[in-house]
Order: C-alpha cells, then structure tokens, then sequence
C-alpha cells in the first residue's frame, strides 16, 4: 500500500501566522483572548484555552486591559470600534489576504457599485468582508444564487458591479460564477481574491484524488477550506473526513492499494503526523508501506484579469529590489504592507529597526507609506518579506560617509552597553562609539546614556566592513566651548539662572547653568548652618540660581541659592520687633543662661538673670531642653546678629497687672 501526502498540507500562511501570534501572548501569560474561534479548529481552539487564552463570542464580553485576538477570518469594522470602546487592546490576526480584500471593498464600491462577494454567507470571513463594503452587499454561494439576485433586484445590473470572492471558494463556481454575472451586467470589476495556497492545495488535492483509490481530508468539518478539499476530492475517488486519528478506525483501508492524504489549511502538522502514524499502524501487516510528498503543479489562467495583472508585476520583482509599502495592520510579530502587488507583504519586527527600543505600534499608524527592501519571496505561500532596516542601513551609509568628509554633527539613540563603549543607532546602521568618547568625563556612567538621543561625529568609517566609529565627546566639547564664550560676552553680577546640579563636594555643589558650570558654595546655600551641601541639594535637581560673583581671567563663577526674603533676620526685623512675645523652644543651656530658638535660623538668649524674677543658681534649676517658654523679645543687634530675650518681663508685667486689679476695688470701697 501506498501513501502520498500531499505537499501543501496544512497551515497556510495566514494560518499559520495567526497561531503564532496567538501563543506568543500565551507564552508572554498576557491576559489575552480570541474573538471567536482563532482558525476553524476546534483541537488548537481547545489547547489555547488550556494555555489561559479563551474565546469569547462577541466584543462587549471583552474587558479593559485585556488583549483581544481578532480571528484569522477577520471581522467587520464595526467590530473593531465595538472593541477599542471596551478599553481592551487589539492584536489583529486577520490573514494579510482577507485584510487585502477589505481594503480592495472599501476602496472600490460606493452606491453606484456594490459589491457582489462569492462565498458562504454564514462564513465569519464573508461577514467580515460584508462589513467593510461601505455601501450595498449581496452574497452569492453559487449560479443559481447569481441568477436569483438578479431575478430579484432588476436595476442591479445597471450599476458597475465590484465582485469578489471569499478566499477558500472553489475556483471552479468562482469562474461559473463570473460567467453568469457577465451575462447580467455589461462593466463588472472582477478581482480574483482566491488565496494562492488555497488555488493551489485544491488543485494538487484534485490531481492526487484522480491517481488514488481513496482519500483522507484532515481538517475541521467547520473549516470552508476543508470541506472544499473533500468537495473537489470527491469527484474522483471514495473521500473521507477526520477531525483525529481516531476516526480512521471506521476506514477499511483493505481495499485500496494506494491512498492519498491532504490536509485543510487550519489543520496544524502535528494532527497530520498524528494521523500519518495511526494510518501506518492500522495497516501495519499490509507490505511494502510508502508515505511520500508529491509536488503540486504550477497554476496557469485563462484571462488576463486583475490577479494576472498583479501576478504579472510581481514576476519583477527580485532580492534587494526596493519598494513603497503601505501599513495595513501591526501585530506583535510583524508589519503588515501592501506592496501594490497580489502577494501579501509582511515586516518581521526584527526587520523593523536598528534600534531594539523602537516600537511600530506607536511610531507607525495604519495607512503610512514606509520604504522597503524585498528579503524574500515565497510564491508557493503567496508572501512577500520586507525589511524596513535594510532599507534605512543602505541610504544612511551614503550620509554616514558624507559626514565623515564634512565632520557633520549626526543623532542617534544609544541602543547597548558593549565593551569598550556604546552602540548608537543612526537612521538604520549601528555606530560605536569609544568609551573615552562617549561622555565628557572620564568615569560618567555609560549605562546612564542607554534609550538617550546623543549628537555624535565620525572618526573613522571602514568603507569595506561597513563600520563606523563616532564620539559624542567632540561634539559635547565644542557645544561647551561654543556656550562658555556666549556666556563670558554677556555675563553680569546678579543675572538668573534655571540650572540643573551636576555634582557635590564638602564645600559646595556644581550647577550646569547652560553647558557652563557655576558653584554654589556650602555657605550660599541655606540661611541656616548646614555640614554637607546633600542636605540641601542632589545630583540632578533642578534649581534657580543667580550669578553672586565672576572671574572671567580665571573663568570661575560663583553663584548664589539663598534669598535675601528667606533671610531668617530680615524676617525678623519685619515681623518681629522689640517687644514681641514669642513662644521660643529651649535648644541648649550655658552657666550663663539658656538659648532658645525663635523662629527657623535664629536663636536668641534668655540670660540667667531674664529666667525668673528670683535668683537662680543655675538655668537647669527652672528650664530643660526642648521646654516651649513665652518670652519677650527685649533687644536685637543685627550688626552682631544677637537677640536677647525675657521670660521674667512676662512673669513682672503678669504680677503688676493683678495687683492694679485688687488695688481698684479697694479704691472704689473707699469712696
């Protein structure tokens, strides 16, 4: 016995494209879901939901923070909307050919040309399709339903039709089908939007059913694509469809002597394999058991029509040939592009970029028109694939070899710390840069300068190894150099400054006040005594400062923090007169008396004679640190910076008044 597998078997590109966005997000534990099944098969629909990504049926079960997958069928727009109202995120998965035929409705029909969509209308792909045609929609699965439209909408054929067809349609009814809409109507726009893989797979499943005594159709029985297969198999030989292995034992494969198998496109490779192994068990006894590929045959038209034209201007198309592609959707694996041709274009996100940070879903939007590069393409899969950075490197080595000439400044982002220095991407290429170039200072952090825009100059560009060497450091010296003499022919006493801090000694901070530095001294900063400038400052603040003093022969500038409306003593002069009662917190005590302070910076002294109005030997006897005592402000030295102050004042005026009060109704008894 012999059995043939047939080489296109299984996930097509879509598909296949579909999955592996799917358990991407699984394997990420993202809380993502499919709306609807992801691909017609109810085994991977089942495994995704033991790796935590479950279906839901319609939009509004969709939540906020959640990742919604979007089927590989696609879905209307109105789905989308309803979607992106929820608050969740979208990953579309939608097959880049069904996203082709959306576009192609969209652009194509208004009310005076509706859409004609050759397909099953109970289909989610047809409904997807549906629901991007802006205006008028019929479905037609067959001629006969060709014929009934007609008979029922008489005026239909004197509009300029736009007809197209679900992916997965049998080609034979698609040709039926445009035969008998070019009997109804004199000027329809036909665009052949069957999938390559799927023309293909159907017409190596009918070449290998003519050669064989039986077939196998591995697919889901909801899948279009399958029952297609087991539709166009049937004609030439007995045809069996099985979801699983386990459906083989109803099979008598005793009576057939060579068997071929074939298998829908949403049917993964190891189902296949898995039914493979069980047909070679069941016939185990039987001799001489082949399994082998056979290769399809090429496809050939009959008309020049639109999927011709574009087959005809892809044929041009070669390796590194340079092309405009347009953005149609963005997963977290790939770019989808239409490169104006039949096959589907695609960007991985390692060909994005030269720069690991750069994100496309947030640079790029649907409809941007970007520059590419064709790396490859796979005309058995229908797929074309692109590189965005290829094409950024080869027009940014010509600038990258300019500037070496014309010392030219150029910008960049740090992308990695690697030994020795930095990397830098440039408009699609990868500079290094030294470490004794890629900061000002000898020891700056090289971590510090990672996902940063730097300016930079080429040193050296190695022409044959396509490398460059460049330093920030040049560029920071002369932007220092240029700042520092616009500063020097301005500069005056008193001038202010937002400036930021660039670093701290015992004595004082650097502030960088526009690529000049300035220092704070330690006594400038605060009206109040403090040990180190940390206490104050910190490496990185930002601070208004003002120019205090200037040596332009030695380029030194000292710059002032403090205010003079901050000055505790000037607050003092101005609230806080002789006479004042103030309630002041002990901070230490002497032989001599106790000092207390008054308000933040200024202590003043309550002498031993001032703590009460009887001799003391000593201030402790009456007071402790950290006592609130009201006292009175009794003299104040702003040359000496002294204050004196009273708790007995307060203690002798409090005696006088009570005895004026006992003193006045003596007198008035008296009278």
């Amino acid at each position: 016995m012999q059995i043939t597998l047939a080489k296109t078997a299984g996930f097509c590109f879509g598909v296949d494209r579909a999955v592996e966005m799917a358990y991407a997000l699984a394997d990420k534990k993202t809380n993502a879901v499919t709306l609807g099944q992801l691909i017609h098969n109810p085994q991977v629909t089942e495994d995704l939901t033991s790796k935590g990504v479950p279906e839901i049926s319609v939009p509004e079960e969709a939540k906020k923070g959640q990742t919604v997958i979007i089927r590989a069928h696609g879905v209307a727009e109105s789905v989308y909307s309803a979607l992106l109202a929820t608050g969740c995120e979208i990953c579309d998965a939608t097959c880049p050919f069904v996203k082709k035929i959306h576009k192609t409705v969209k652009e194509n029909s208004d009310e005076n040309r509706p859409v004609i969509i050759a397909g099953d209308p109970e289909h989610p792909e047809v409904k997807g399709i549906k629901g991007h045609c802006p205006d008028e929609a019929y479905i037609v699965s067959s001629v006969d339903d060709v014929d009934k439209l007609f008979s029922e909408n008489e005026k239909l054929a004197e509009k300029e039709l736009v007809v197209v067809s679900q992916t997965t349609f049998s080609q034979n009814e698609w040709k039926k089908c445009k035969e008998k809409i070019k009997i109804y109507c004199t000027n329809p726009i036909f665009f052949d939007t069957i999938c390559d893989a799927t023309r293909k797979r159907q017409d190596e499943a009918s070449e290998l059913s003519k050669k064989s005594d039986a077939m196998i159709i591995i697919g889901g029985r909801h899948s279009s694509n399958t029952a297609k297969l087991f539709a166009v198999c049937s004609e030439n030989c007995d045809t069996f469809l099985v979801e699983r292995a386990n459906e083989l034992f109803t099979i008598d494969f005793s009576k057939y002597a060579e068997i071929g198998v074939t298998a829908g496109a949403s049917t993964p490779s190891a189902i296949i394999k898995e039914v493979l192994f069980a047909m070679s068990e069941i016939v185990k006894e039987t001799e001489n058991i082949q399994v082998e590929e056979v290769p399809s045959e090429a496809m050939t038209t009959e008309e020049m029509d639109f999927s011709a034209a574009l087959e005809a201007s892809l044929n041009s198309m070669s390796s590194d040939q340079k092309v405009k592609g347009v953005v149609m959707g963005i997963t977290p694996t790939e770019i989808q592009v239409d490169i104006g041709r039949k096959h589907a274009g695609f960007v991985p996100m390692d060909e994005y970029s030269a720069d690991p940070h750069a994100d496309a879903a947030k640079e790029l939007k649907i409809g941007d028109e970007i520059d590419l590069i064709i790396m490859k393409t796979n005309d058995a899969e229908g797929t074309v694939m692109l590189s965005k950075k290829r094409f950024d490197a080869q027009k940014s080595w010509v600038d990258i070899i300019d500037a070496e000439a014309d010392g030219r400044i150029l910008e960049g982002t740090v992308i990695e710390v690697v030994k020795g220095g930095i990397l830098v991407a440039c408009s699609g290429l990868r500079v290094f840069i030294p470490a004794s170039h890629a900061t000002e200072r000898k020891g700056d952090s090289l971590e510090e300068l990672v996902k940063t825009t730097v300016n930079f100059r080429i040193l050296e560009v190695d022409k044959q190894r396509r490398r460059a060497v460049g330093s920030i450091r040049n560029v920071l010296r002369d932007a220092k150099k240029e700042a520092s003499e616009a500063f020097w022919a301005q500069a005056e006493v008193g001038q202010k400054y937002h400036g930021v801090v660039k670093s701290l000694t015992s004595y004082g901070a650097f502030v960088d006040i526009g690529g000049i530095d300035g220092m704070v001294h330690i006594s400038e900063m605060s009206w109040k005594r403090i040990k180190n400038p940390a206490e104050i400052f910190e490496v990185g603040q930002e601070v208004d400062v003002y120019i205090k003093a200037l040596d332009a022969e030695k380029k030194k500038i000292s710059l002032g923090y403090r205010r003079d409306e901050d000055n505790p003593w000037e607050i003092l002069k101005k609230d806080y007169p002789e006479g004042t009662v103030v309630n002041a917190e002990i901070v230490s005590l002497t032989t001599f008396g106790a000092f207390a302070k008054v308000i933040p910076g200024i202590e003043g002294l309550i002498h031993i004679s001032q703590i009460a109005d009887r001799r003391i030997n000593k201030p402790e006897d009456v007071l402790s640190v950290g006592d609130k005592v009201d006292c009175k402000i009794i003299a104040v030295d702003y040359d000496k910076k002294r204050v004196s102050l009273s708790i007995r004042a307060l203690i002798e005026k409090e005696e006088a008044e009570e005895a004026e009060a006992v003193e006045a109704p003596a007198e008035e008894s008296a009278e």
